[in-house]
C-alpha cells in the first residue's frame, strides 16, 4: 500500500483511517492529525505514535510540532529538528533564520496551522489540536529524485505554505529538508494596531 492511498486521521495514542472523500483531483491526498497535547521535548516527540518517518506526512506533522516548541525552549526545538533532519544536522543558518522569525514576534506562526487558529483569536487553536496536511498538483514533481512537497493551510494566510521532505535511500525514511512555514502571515488581533 502506498502512503498516498488514503486520507488518514491521526490521534495521539491511536491511528485510525477515516472515510475518504473525493474533492478536486482524486490522486491528491490529505491527512488529518489530532493531538490532545503537544510534545515539549525530543523524547515526547519520539514517543508519539506517528513517529514513523517512513511516512512523509508524519515527518511533516512532527516538524510543525517541533516549531511550536521554539517559543518555550529553543534548544529543545533544535534537538527535535536535528532528529527530523536525519543525516544532515540542522544548520547554523537555519537556526538563525528561526531565531529571527521568532524575534520578530512570530511565535504565533506555527500555531496558525492548527484548526480554529485565526488572527481574531490570536491564533489560539481548537483542542484537540487538529492539523491537516495535503498534497497539491506539484507535490510529487521531484518524487523520482527523492523529494516530496506537502502543504499546510494557515488561518492567517490566503495560500497554503509548504514543507519539502527528502527520502533517504538506505532506510526509506522521510526527513525534513526545507520549510516555508515560518513566513509572514496576518498579525494576531492583539498585535495589530488596525484591528
Amino acid at each position: 500500500m502506498s502512503v498516498f492511498d488514503t486520507r488518514k486521521n491521526y490521534t495521539i495514542g491511536t491511528v485510525k483511517p477515516i472515510k475518504q472523500t473525493t474533492t478536486g483531483t482524486p490522486e491528491l491526498q490529505s491527512w488529518t492529525f489530532r493531538f490532545e497535547a503537544l510534545p515539549k521535548n525530543l523524547e515526547e516527540l519520539q514517543a508519539l505514535n506517528i513517529c514513523d518517518l517512513s511516512q512523509p506526512q508524519n515527518t511533516a506533522a512532527l516538524t510543525l510540532l517541533a516549531l511550536c516548541v521554539f517559543h518555550e525552549n529553543q534548544q529543545e526545538c533544535f534537538r527535535m529538528l536535528d532528529f527530523l533532519n536525519g543525516p544532515m544536522p540542522f544548520s547554523a543558518t537555519e537556526k538563525q533564520f528561526l531565531r529571527e522569525r521568532f524575534m520578530e514576534g512570530g511565535d504565533y506562526i506555527p500555531f496558525s496551522y492548527f484548526s480554529g487558529a485565526t488572527p481574531e483569536n490570536d491564533y489560539k487553536p481548537d483542542k484537540p489540536y487538529t492539523l491537516v496536511i495535503s498534497e497539491q498538483a506539484n507535490s510529487r514533481a521531484d518524487l523520482s529524485i527523492g523529494y516530496l512537497t506537502l502543504y499546510f493551510k494557515s488561518g492567517g494566510a490566503d495560500t497554503a505554505r509548504h514543507i519539502k521532505l527528502r527520502q533517504k535511500d538506505s532506510n526509506r525514511n522521510w526527513y525534513f529538508y526545507e520549510q516555508f512555514l515560518m513566513v509572514g502571515i496576518r498579525r494576531p488581533a492583539s498585535k495589530d494596531p488596525w484591528a
